[in-house]
């Protein structure tokens, strides 16, 4: 079986299925948002705060965010793995990616924290 480094050794199928499964959830969180707005018009603040002081929008939308970071991680490790490869950056490739690699897993990493304390904040 063939494994890469994109989640510990996991399988290539590993990272497929989470590209399938995260974009089920995000589809389905902006399904249900266009489909919120629309049908309630005008959306004011209470209208908003109201969806999301319930639970199950709390746990809908830190589905869809951690879905998104899922996501995004395996897309940009596909990105570098086919961009920043020695064929177009030569012998420093390796660093490049890595360097690259990181910085995306921090962004994404504080992206999903601060969206996370957002949510649950007080």
């Amino acid at each position: 079986m063939v494994t890469n480094i994109t989640n510990l050794s996991r399988s290539g199928l590993y990272d497929w299925m989470v590209q399938r499964v995260t974009a089920i959830v995000l589809a389905a969180y902006t399904i249900f948002m266009v489909v919120w707005l629309l049908c309630n018009g005008s959306v004011d603040f209470a209208a908003w705060q109201g969806l999301f002081q319930q639970t199950w929008m709390r746990i809908f939308t830190l589905m869809a965010l951690i879905s998104l970071g899922a996501h995004a991680w395996v897309g940009m490790w596909t990105i570098s793995g086919d961009y920043l490869n020695e064929r177009a950056l030569g012998k420093k490739a390796l660093v490049f990616r890595f360097l690259f690699q990181a910085l995306c897993g921090v962004v994404m990493f504080s992206y999903v924290v601060w969206g996370i304390q957002i949510l649950w904040g007080h």
